[in-house]
This record gives C-alpha cells, sequence and structure tokens, in this order.
C-alpha cells in the first residue's frame, strides 16, 4: 500500500511541475505577444508614412484582429489571478488557450510583417531597379537586330516547321523592350505622384518584360546550336536505321516485323532531300519511333522463336490438371469443416478465384501464356491446400480411435503411419463424396 500512494504522490508532483511550467510559458507569452503588437504599430506607422495606406491596409486588418483575439487572452490572463480561486484543470485550460492565442498572434505577425518589408524593400530599391531595367532595355534593343539576322539566315536552311518556334521571337523581343521601357516610365510618373503601390506594379511588369525578351532572343541563339546537334543524331539514326534494314534477313520473318520494316523504310524514304530545307527535329522524332519500333519487334520475334506460344491443349490438360487438384482438396476440407485451419482455407478460396479468370484468357494468343501460368498455380494452391489440411487432420486425431485400437476403424489410420489421409479415413469416417472425387 505504501508503494502506491508514493506512486500516486510521485504523479501528483510531476502533473503539478508541468503545470507550473505551462503557467510559465503562458506568462512569457502574453508578455511577448504585447510587446510584438506595441512593436508591429510603431512598424505599420513608418511603413504607411513610406508606402501609403493603401499598400499597408493587409498589415493592418491583420494587426487589427490580433488585438481583437488577443483580448480573450488577456481576458483569461486577469480570471488567472483574480480573488476567484480556480481549479487546477480550469488553470491548465486557460493557460494552454493563452499559449495558443499568443502563438497565433505572433505567427500572423511574422508573415504580415515579413510581406510588408519586402514592398518596403522594393520601394527603396526602385531607383537601382529602374536604372536595371533601362540598362538591360538598352543591350536588348541592340540584340534584335542581330536575332532577326540570325533567323532570316536560318530560314534558308530549315523548314517553315522548324523555324516556328523562333520565326517570330525578334519581333516579339522588340516589342518586349518597348514595353519594358514604357514600364519603366510609368514607374517614375507613378512615384513622383505618391502612387506607390502603382509604382511598384508597373515597375515589376517593366522587370518580367526584359526577363521574357531575354529568353526570346537566347532562343534564337540556341536554335541553331540545338539544330546542328539535331541533324547530326539524325544521321546517326540513319545509317543505323540502313544497317537494320540490310541485316534484316537474319531476323524472324514474322508479320509484325515486316510490317515494323516497312514503316522504317518508309521513314528513311520521307527525309528531306539533300540541299532542301529540313526540319532535323520532327525527322529525328519520326526516324527513331519507326527505328524503335523495329527493334522491339525483332526482340519481340525472337523472344516467341525461344520461348513457343503454348497450344490450346496443353493449357487445357494444365487446367484439367488444376480442376482435378481443386476437387480433391476442396472434397477433403469440406468433409472435415471443423478441424481444417485457416491457412488451408485460404489457400483454396485463392485457387478457386483465380482459376474463374483463367477461361477469360484462353482465346487470345497474348494471353495464352499468362492462361497456362495460372493453370498451374491453381494446381499448386491447390495442392498447397490439401497438404495443409492433411496437417491439420492429422494433428487433430485423437490417440484412441473407434472400433478399439490405436487407430480409426481398426488401426491402419494412426498419425504416425505415414501422414497419408486415404488410409487415414477409410475405416469408419463417412466423408462424403471424396473417393468418388479420387477415383473419377
Amino acid at each position: 500500500m505504501a508503494g502506491f500512494w508514493g506512486k500516486r504522490k510521485r504523479e501528483q508532483e510531476e502533473l503539478q511541475a508541468q503545470d507550473d511550467d505551462l503557467a510559465r510559458r503562458a506568462e512569457q507569452a502574453i508578455v511577448a505577444a504585447d510587446e510584438r503588437i506595441r512593436t508591429s504599430g510603431d512598424e505599420l506607422a513608418f511603413a504607411t508614412a513610406e508606402l501609403g495606406d493603401e499598400m499597408t491596409a493587409d498589415f493592418r486588418a491583420a494587426l487589427d484582429a490580433v488585438r481583437t483575439h488577443m483580448g480573450e487572452a488577456f481576458q483569461l490572463h486577469q480570471l488567472n489571478h483574480d480573488e476567484i480561486p480556480d481549479t487546477a484543470e480550469e488553470l491548465r485550460t486557460r493557460n494552454a488557450r493563452i499559449v495558443q492565442l499568443c502563438r497565433w498572434a505572433e505567427d500572423l505577425i511574422d508573415e504580415k510583417s515579413a510581406a510588408i518589408a519586402d514592398s518596403v524593400n522594393r520601394v527603396r530599391n526602385a531607383p537601382q531597379v529602374v536604372a536595371k531595367v533601362r540598362a538591360d532595355a538598352a543591350d536588348l534593343e541592340a540584340r534584335v537586330p542581330l536575332a532577326q539576322a540570325s533567323v532570316d539566315r536560318l530560314a534558308t536552311r530549315y523548314s517553315d516547321t522548324a523555324m516556328q518556334r523562333v520565326s517570330q521571337s525578334a519581333q516579339e523581343a522588340a516589342q518586349l523592350v518597348v514595353f519594358a521601357a514604357h514600364g519603366a516610365d510609368v514607374f517614375e510618373r507613378r512615384r513622383d505622384a505618391g502612387r506607390n503601390q502603382e509604382a511598384v506594379l508597373a515597375l515589376e511588369t517593366a522587370t518580367e518584360a526584359t526577363r521574357r525578351a531575354t529568353a526570346l532572343l537566347d532562343a534564337v541563339d540556341d536554335f541553331e546550336i540545338e539544330a546542328l546537334r539535331a541533324e547530326s543524331t539524325l544521321a546517326e539514326v540513319v545509317a543505323d536505321s540502313r544497317n537494320d534494314l540490310a541485316v534484316l534477313s537474319a531476323a524472324p520473318d514474322v508479320p509484325a516485323v515486316t510490317a515494323a520494316a516497312a514503316a522504317l523504310q518508309q521513314a528513311l524514304s520521307a527525309l528531306a532531300p539533300a540541299g532542301s530545307r529540313m526540319d532535323p527535329f520532327g525527322e529525328l522524332t519520326r526516324l527513331r519511333a519507326a527505328n524503335t519500333a523495329l527493334d522491339a519487334a525483332i526482340a519481340s520475334a525472337r523472344y516467341r522463336a525461344e520461348h513457343p506460344l503454348p497450344t490450346l491443349d496443353a493449357v487445357q490438360h494444365a487446367l484439367d490438371d488444376a480442376d482435378r487438384q481443386l476437387g480433391i482438396a476442396r472434397g477433403l476440407i469440406e468433409g472435415h469443416r471443423g478441424w481444417i485451419g485457416a491457412d488451408a482455407r485460404t489457400r483454396l478460396a485463392e485457387a478457386e478465384r483465380l482459376r474463374v479468370d483463367v477461361p477469360s484468357l484462353l482465346p487470345a494468343e497474348e494471353t495464352r501464356e499468362q492462361a497456362l501460368s495460372s493453370a498451374r498455380r491453381v494446381a499448386q494452391l491447390a495442392a498447397e491446400a490439401l497438404q495443409l489440411a492433411q496437417h491439420d487432420i492429422d494433428r487433430s486425431r485423437p490417440d484412441q480411435g473407434w472400433g478399439g485400437g490405436n487407430g480409426w476403424g481398426g488401426g491402419g489410420g494412426r498419425r504416425g503411419s505415414g501422414g497419408d489421409i486415404v488410409s487415414g479415413v477409410l475405416g469408419g469416417l463417412v466423408i462424403g463424396g471424396l473417393l468418388g472425387d479420387i477415383f473419377d
């Protein structure tokens, strides 16, 4: 009994220590949150003076919401220190709620403060940003004529389909450069008018315009290298495809291989003549697909030659064997329901479920192998179910049987007589149609 009271005292001391720690954290949290609200109010005043009311409206709304909800925290804190005595559970609940409210308030203030700090930085750094936008626009304007000259030169070598991705790039880049310069002008006008939010939006738009113009002009520069690389790869694929067609006589003579070879030959014939405008990207894609299809057809034909498709007779023979195994296992398990464990019944149920799906796999040649494999799996599961069921029956036999002797039906079916289920049930045990299933 002394041990019981000692354990209860330790538990009470631990709970009291936890409550004291929670109360201390609640005190610290409410002080920190109150200080954070005060400093955030000062931060909001400075941001409003620099950015205006419109850009700080979100921060102001968040701070108002924090003040409203923190009123509950202050009220709970006051209840903890009034003259009315409180239970430990009431104090614990109030302190937990105070900590929760203070954590939420600080998280919300952190989020909105970071957003307003980013806006302040953008406004403060705007002069440097707009100067960079103007410098980038001037550089891009000088690149536009060179890009247009590259497009005109490449158009004499590559087809309209290949040039589609860059044919208008130089013109679009020129329009974006004009738009970026206009955005910089709008920024300066809006900033001078004190409309900081509109000024920041105009500056962001101008910056994005220069970025897109740079990407368009870089794409023109990269196109020629990509096209040359595609031409080089195309030449390798053409040589490989012609070599595959040349040695095609060694491949199995099956319709799938013949059709794939014809498709590859057609793709080779469709290549643009030497000296004409070409589309290396499209031609490479089509030729590579045809070449891959021929390789796959040859590999499939060789696999089929090494692994002949099973005949319907072979599959039916395996299915008949599976049905015989299922019949034996089913008859034994149904005749000894009280003796058979879950493992044997599970194997039998799995075999029967798999047997139902086999007929749907027989008609199509591509699923005939799967049908044969499924039939063999059914036979295996049925054999396992029979073995497990026999083991369960052997374990369940009593030491003394009916009719005298040491076994069932005259001593021939003892547990140690070799495990043959037939010899164990021939004497005296009626098992329904099991013998008929075995000898049919």
